[in-house]
Parts: structure tokens; C-alpha cells; sequence
């Protein structure tokens, strides 16, 4: 039976909820993987860092500061970046962390902070966990070294689709695959967006019900001026195609331009409008990416069939010439799974830290 002592930096809903599926699968990682694990530390600028190398309680998990420092040592978290890095270092040595699940704030112009958080828990010997897209794009080659050298992984299957087997399916699944082509419907709110202007409702409307459902942030313009969609395509083409193809090197359009009576025509032809995410490995081994609104048939188009928040990508490699990945209707659970799943490849893979 191998003990694992957790990490949280960032306690937000995906941190949450993660701890929450963690909780749920503890019987079964413990039965059929032979795995245990304590959460040893929590960070957020909201609650400051805690630790306690003894491990917290659900219920602990679920309280507030006070609850924390209750059960362990706790302090504030100053403010600025440079701050938050100069005590992580320490705190990960406090909670004798052997995995860091890294749950903060994306940028996607540069990854940071991210990457510096990252960098600084491999070269401590911490495995890390990440569902942040920006050290994938911005410092993927490095992060991934880093981590062969410091003999742990750096992993980040939520990065894209969520909990949907993207990364991994590449690792260890398609041995010696070359992909040359994907296509695909990688950003759920404008998906959800498009569906429900077909049923007629307002781009307004349809975007008050994505932030009701708690998938569109309060400022949607990440989603609906296709940012997010952009930056998934620079990861995946980063890591699948090993070709660092940056966001600002995507062809970009969102979805703003798009009226009700536009979407509701195009299916009464027979076609739909979609957010199209794709990327192609052209004959000098560049790769070419773009992310913008597309009509896509219905009758032969898988893309069409792809409704609500659901997500979708096809493949094409040399040697398999198409294979689809959907992941239907994620919710908060879905996406925890991720990070769950990247846990458990570090679990039955590398021996714990010492």
C-alpha cells in the first residue's frame, strides 16, 4: 500500500470538487490500486497557505481559514506574484507534498505565474498535476524535461475536454501514431451558445444561460471571442504534433458576430453553425491552426451532431485515418476526473517520493 501526501495550490471549484471525487474513490484506489493518500496542504490567496503533514479531514476541506489553521499551520498569503512564489517552495516542504495539483488562474498570453509554480515543485521532487492550459502552451518542453530529470511527471489531461482521455490516448495508447490532422468543437459555452440561438433565443440570452449553468464566466469574452478554443488548439499541437504553435500564431474569430436569424436559417438548410477548432501538419512540418466559425453539414458532418456543451475531435494519423473523441455534457465531476486519472498514472508508474 503506497501513501501519497496531497497538495492544493488554488482551492477553487475544480480544486473542490476534486477533493470531493477523491473522497468518493478512496475505497476503491485503496481495494483495486492499492493507493492511499492524505491532503496535506492548501493554498489559495483567499485562505492563505496551510499545511499539516498529518493530513485534513473532509470536513476541514470543506470549512474556511479558521477551519484550516484549526487542524495545522496557516498564514496569509501576501499580495503579489513574487510573494505567493517565495513561499511555495516552503510550504511544499511543510505539507511534505508528493503531489501538487496546480489550480490557478490561467494566462494565456505567457502561462505565468503557473510555469514558475510548476518549475519550482519539480525541481523540488513533486509530481505535478495541472488542468492550467498556459504552462502547456508557453513551457511545455521545458516542464516536461524538467520533470524526466527530477525523476517526476508533469501532467495535465484537463487541460483539454476535460476529463476525456486526449493526452493519454497519445501516450500510451497510440505507440509510434503520427498525427497529422484534428478538427474539432472544444469550447462548450459557445457551443451551448449556438444551440440555444437555434431555439431561438438571443446571442444575449443564450449567453445569461451559459452563465446560469455556471459554465460562462461573468465576462464571457474568453469563450465567445474564441481565446479559450485558440489556446487549446496551440496545446494540443504543442504536445501531439510536437510543434510549438503559439495562440497568437492561430487564425482567430469568435462567435460574436453571429445573429439568431443567421444560425436558425443555416439549419433550416440543412447545415449548422460551429466554432471549428483545427490544426494541420503541412508538407515542411509546420503546423497550421485556426479557430473560427464554421456551417458544417448535418447529414454528413460529424461535428453537426455535437449539441449543448457537449465537445468533440477527430484525428487523423498515418496510420489511423479517422478516430473521434466526444465527451457529452461534462459537468463538475467530468472535469475533476482529469486530474484524478493523471494521479493515478503517477501512482502506478513512479515510486512515491521519499
Amino acid at each position: 500500500m503506497k501513501t501519497y501526501k496531497l497538495a492544493f495550490l488554488g482551492f477553487g471549484n475544480v480544486g473542490r470538487a476534486l477533493v470531493q471525487l477523491l473522497e468518493s474513490k478512496r475505497a476503491e484506489l485503496r481495494e483495486s490500486y492499492g493507493i492511499e493518500f492524505t491532503i496535506t496542504g492548501v493554498a489559495s490567496r483567499r485562505l492563505g497557505w496551510h499545511s499539516n503533514p498529518a493530513g485534513y479531514s473532509a470536513a476541514d476541506l470543506n470549512g474556511d481559514a479558521t477551519a484550516f489553521t484549526a487542524r495545522g499551520t496557516g498564514r496569509l498569503i501576501p499580495p503579489g506574484e513574487a510573494d505567493m512564489l517565495a513561499g511555495l517552495k516552503d510550504w511544499l516542504a511543510a505539507c511534505q507534498a508528493d503531489v501538487l495539483f496546480e489550480n490557478t488562474s490561467m494566462n494565456p498570453h505567457t502561462g505565468q505565474p503557473a510555469i514558475d509554480y510548476i518549475r519550482t515543485a519539480l525541481q523540488a521532487g513533486v509530481h505535478v498535476v495541472t488542468a492550467n492550459k498556459g504552462p502547456v502552451v508557453h513551457a511545455y518542453h521545458e516542464l516536461r524535461d524538467l520533470a524526466a530529470a527530477n525523476h517526476v511527471r508533469f501532467l495535465f489531461e484537463a487541460a483539454v475536454m476535460g476529463g476525456a482521455p486526449i493526452f493519454s490516448l497519445f501516450r500510451e495508447a497510440l505507440p509510434a501514431a503520427q498525427l497529422q490532422r484534428f478538427r474539432g468543437i472544444l469550447n462548450s459555452t459557445t457551443n451551448l451558445i449556438l444551440t440555444e440561438m437555434e431555439n431561438g433565443s438571443s446571442f444575449e440570452a443564450a449567453v445569461g444561460k451559459a452563465q446560469d449553468l455556471g459554465i460562462a464566466e461573468t465576462d464571457p469574452s474568453f469563450d465567445v471571442d474564441g481565446w479559450d478554443a485558440t489556446v487549446k488548439v496551440s496545446a494540443l499541437a504543442t504536445v501531439l504534433m510536437d510543434y510549438p504553435l503559439k495562440p497568437q500564431d492561430i487564425a482567430r474569430e469568435g462567435i460574436r458576430g453571429l445573429t439568431t436569424e443567421q444560425v436558425q436559417s443555416a439549419k433550416m438548410m440543412g447545415s449548422r453553425y460551429k466554432l471549428v477548432c483545427q490544426a494541420e501538419k503541412q508538407l515542411d512540418g509546420t503546423v497550421v491552426g485556426s479557430v473560427k466559425p464554421e456551417l458544417v453539414r448535418i447529414a454528413d458532418d460529424p461535428l453537426a451532431g455535437c449539441d449543448g456543451a457537449t465537445s468533440i475531435i477527430l484525428f487523423q494519423m498515418d496510420v489511423i485515418h479517422g478516430l473521434t473523441l466526444s465527451e457529452i455534457h461534462p459537468d463538475a465531476v467530468t472535469t475533476a476526473y482529469g486530474p484524478l486519472a493523471d494521479f493515478l498514472t503517477i501512482a502506478q508508474g513512479l515510486p512515491i517520493t521519499a
